[in-house]
């Protein structure tokens, strides 16, 4: 019988990171999220896990960048205002398999999974944690927007990297 694991989000975050003019590197968060996991045991080995991010909750720390995001330039979140995630395989051998999907577009991607373990709380709760990483690109997902400097280079790079720090508790 599967076993159902909660997000516990207020120790969780959902990050990305992203060149900027080929020279830095900008980085934004997704401050609203969820996730569930339905596990057979407790290596997560046969776990089917399922994820969304309220695209309108995108921060960068700048609010004319995060508008710029918000549009249809790039993630449309009048008419797609969620990411979603459903894994396709369980934690195997540091990797998960699912489906992403940005914009309405949905591919296959591998992401690099580190399972922290499971612990008992001091509080009588049963806690996992995972950090999840992967790149994608980020126009296979309809993610276009281009604009180049005078000197030719990208002013946001076409590669983005995901980091998810989370932790689920077992449900009682």
């Amino acid at each position: 019988m599967a076993t159902k694991w909660n997000l516990d989000p207020s120790h969780s975050e959902v990050q990305f990171k992203v060149k900027h003019m080929v020279i830095s590197t900008v980085s934004g968060e997704l401050q609203i999220f969820d996730a569930a996991i339905e596990a057979e045991n407790d290596d997560f080995s046969h776990a089917k896990i399922n994820f969304s991010a309220d695209v309108n909750s995108i921060n960068t720390k700048n609010k004319d960048r995060d508008n710029h995001l918000k549009s249809d330039d790039f993630f449309a979140a009048n008419q797609y205002p969620e990411i979603k995630f459903t894994s396709t395989t369980g934690i195997e051998n540091g990797k998960i398999a699912g489906d992403l999907e940005i914009k309405g577009i949905s591919k296959p991607v591998v992401l690099d999974a580190d399972f922290g373990g499971v612990i008992n709380d001091p509080f009588g709760f049963v806690r996992a944690g995972f950090e999840i990483s992967g790149k994608i690109n980020r126009k296979d997902f309809g993610l276009s927007w281009s604009q180049t400097t005078e000197a030719g280079g990208l002013v946001v790079s076409d590669e983005v990297k995901l980091i998810a720090n989370v932790e689920f508790t077992k449900a009682q």
